[in-house]
């Protein structure tokens, strides 16, 4: 949730260059990453597919002016045609470029059955393909997908069309056919530019074919171009990181994800295959994400938040100054909060005040096609509390900081009652200045951006005497 209407956040730009050993021990603990709240591990398998189409339909029928709000739809295509040993992706490993057609034959399928709950023409305003990686679809497979989803769905005037890129698999002319696809926003998985770090994660891909790429993607007008960046990696140094850094800040894309490796080999089997002793340490992690903050506030990125930077004149950095800045299952998001539509294996979606996710695997979810039911095998429905505390959360993760009267005018409670708890809760981390309490708000600090997560946890009920935190990455 942003701020209210009335006010204008003005986020704290500046970040500190190290946080102090003491604190990174203290607050350094797993968590969520709160791309929705309750989160996905809260999802029962109580809820299912009947419960997903009472879900959509209720949407046509709750919309009383004019037409529903516009959409966010999200295609998961699942193939890559080799493994990166870092990714907790849901993904397929294979070089079978032509099981893809089965695959999209379901997707029509899910397609069909979605419009038959929702009603066809609703309008779109964002839709983004990840993955796995979206590029493994040849071009006339990708006009395919394009062409079943303009038939099915009205995209709004200046939507945001995005795709996740795999640099080694694309190539300039299939960036053009992109652009010529409507794709408007790219985002390249970039994750490291030493060598050694490279083979160390399987993902060989030379620091020249990812610079021409984001030539040519800027030559064809793409509005936005991303690149991702993980840190923690095995074989990374603070000093080799540093370069990675200089080389993107050389690249210029106009947005940057910086994500801290969770490492989680008894949850995602590639994962076994990185060497454990080939990590740095939590003070290198921390050095190399306060580096890599200084380097890109140096170069004119605006620090969005927890792991997003923009460059200032970037609609993402507008929506956080204005306050309008969201957060979905992509991250954030210069997006009204809306409604989330989920298409593909594993995809997760969000109808009102209910989430649902898809079958994991293959088998399961062309199973449930087959048999004419949306592949919907688990979900939740938010009860009052999990909106109410859905609010503060993504006020804090979005904007830093929570106006209690915005809250207390959304939700018809008084925040110092309903959180009283919680505001002891809080008492050590404004101790550390990781928060400020005002006598109406709760302001994140700069210092605090680093373990925003922590801050958010706070509010999190479920999370309550949870003994299986360990799932979760930790903060930094």
């Amino acid at each position: 949730m942003s701020a209210s209407p009335s006010t204008v956040v003005t986020p704290r730009a500046d970040a500190p260059s190290v946080l102090p050993q003491a604190l990174l021990k203290r607050f350094d603990a797993p968590g969520p990453r709160y791309t929705s709240y309750p989160t996905a591990d809260r999802f029962v398998e109580a809820f299912g597919p009947v419960d997903c189409a009472r879900a959509l339909s209720q949407r046509v029928r709750g919309a009383t002016v004019g037409a529903a709000a516009p959409l966010s739809v999200y295609v998961h295509i699942p193939f890559c045609e080799s493994v990166c040993y870092y990714c907790a992706c849901n993904k397929v490993i294979t070089k079978h470029h032509e099981r893809a057609s089965a695959y999209l034959e379901a997707l029509d399928t899910e397609i069909d059955l979605v419009l038959a709950a929702l009603g066809s023409g609703q309008h779109v305003s964002q839709l983004h393909f990840g993955g796995g990686s979206p590029t493994f679809l040849s071009d006339a497979e990708l006009d395919r997908v394009m062409a079943t989803l303009r038939r099915a769905f009205r995209f709004t005037g200046g939507c945001e069309l995005s795709i996740e890129v795999d640099p080694r698999t694309v190539t300039p002319a299939r960036l053009a056919h992109l652009r010529q696809l409507g794709f408007n926003r790219i985002s390249f998985g970039v994750q490291d530019f030493d060598p050694q770090v490279q083979q160390a994660v399987h993902r060989v891909q030379p620091f020249a074919n990812v610079r021409d790429l984001m030539a040519s993607a800027r030559g064809l007008g793409f509005d936005s171009i991303n690149a991702d960046l993980i840190y923690g990696l095995p074989r990374q140094t603070q000093e080799s990181f540093a370069r990675t850094v200089d080389r993107i800040g050389e690249l210029r894309p106009d947005r940057i994800a910086l994500y801290a490796y969770a490492h989680l080999p008894q949850r995602f089997k590639p994962q076994r295959r990185i060497v454990a002793d080939e990590l740095p340490q939590p003070a290198q992690r921390l050095a190399m994400l306060g580096g890599a903050i200084a380097g890109f506030l140096a170069r004119g990125y605006s620090y969005i938040g927890m792991d997003h930077f923009a460059l200032a004149d970037d609609a993402l950095a507008v929506a956080k100054r204005q306050g309008r800045l969201h957060r979905n299952f992509q991250g954030y998001s210069t997006q009204p909060d809306c409604d989330l539509i989920g298409l593909g294996v594993s995809a997760i979606g969000r109808i009102g005040a209910s989430y649902y996710q898809n079958a994991k695997t293959l088998p399961e979810y062309y199973d449930a096609l087959r048999q004419g039911q949306l592949p919907v095998v688990r979900g939740i429905a938010l009860s009052r509390d999990d909106l109410l505390r859905r609010a503060v959360i993504m006020a804090l993760m979005c904007q830093g900081r929570v106006e209690f009267e915005s809250i207390e005018l959304a939700h018809l409670v008084k925040f110092g009652e309903v959180f009283a708890s919680e505001m002891e809760q809080l008492a050590p981390l404004a101790q550390a200045g990781l928060v400020e309490i005002e006598p109406r708000a709760i302001q994140v600090t700069a210092a605090g951006w680093y373990v925003v997560r922590a801050v958010a946890m706070v509010f999190d009920r479920h999370l309550r005497n949870d003994r299986l935190r360990e799932r979760f990455s930790r903060i930094i």
